[in-house]
């Protein structure tokens, strides 16, 4: 069995948004989105540090030191972009003025439950951010993440055991595996690659889950970015 690369998952993320929607991506997984999106969905990337209508970088252009993402990547503006201060971009997370936001997580819980910004105790670089704000300021919320901890500990669980960054939030899900909605206190699997079957899918999942119709089956590009079990 071939898991989904990383790639692979930002581009099912990709093309699952709406047009037009205005989105942030979170540090981390959810950048490499950015190079999946089609311009011809008019799509509008919000970075928390004060832009929207946000654009991947051209590598043949050199790079302008004070346009960065939050994750202090360098990146481009869009026709018609605009600069702003962080009062005011926070506003736009706070006020539900984003259509979706993409986050990264350690624990997705079956009730939508998000903890991304600490490792518990003892974590040395704890980090919110503005996860918490995109968290509870945007409609709809969507998860890139693997499946498993280094220990093989699934992440998508029954109850989160670390910090919650935010309570009954996040609505879907993109793991290597597959993608899950998180509907009525259950994950709903929505894709899965070759050979994931509700007899196998304990593996990786150890929160409840709920099967409706009959998921997509969804192709690897390339080779695993972590074993299969």
């Amino acid at each position: 069995m071939r898991c989904l690369t990383r790639n692979d998952i930002a581009r099912l993320v990709a093309e699952d948004f709406p047009r037009y929607a205005v989105v942030n991506l979170g540090i981390g997984m959810p950048t490499m989105v950015t190079e999946h999106i089609s311009p011809r969905l008019g799509i509008h990337l919000h970075s928390e540090n004060g832009i929207l209508g946000m654009a991947q970088r051209n590598p043949s252009v050199p790079p302008d030191p004070d346009l960065i993402n939050a994750s202090k990547e360098n990146v481009a503006l869009q026709p018609g972009a605009s600069i702003c201060d962080h009062a005011l971009s926070f506003t736009m997370m706070r006020g539900g003025h984003l259509d979706i936001t993409v986050l990264g997580a350690f624990e997705v819980a079956a009730n939508g439950d998000i903890a991304n910004w600490a490792l518990g105790e003892g974590d040395p670089l704890p980090s919110v951010g503005g996860a918490m704000d995109l968290a509870v300021g945007t409609p709809t919320v969507w998860v890139m993440m693997e499946t498993l901890t280094r220990s093989n500990a699934s992440r998508l669980v029954a109850r989160c055991e670390l910090p919650l960054t935010a309570q009954g939030v996040v609505n879907r899900v993109y793991t290597e595996i597959g993608v899950f909605d998180v509907a009525d206190g259950s994950f709903v699997p929505r894709a899965l690659v070759e050979g994931v079957s509700p007899e196998t899918i304990g593996q990786w999942v150890a929160g409840p889950l709920r099967w409706r119709d009959e998921p997509f089956v969804v192709l690897s590009s390339g080779t695993s970015d972590h074993p299969t079990r």
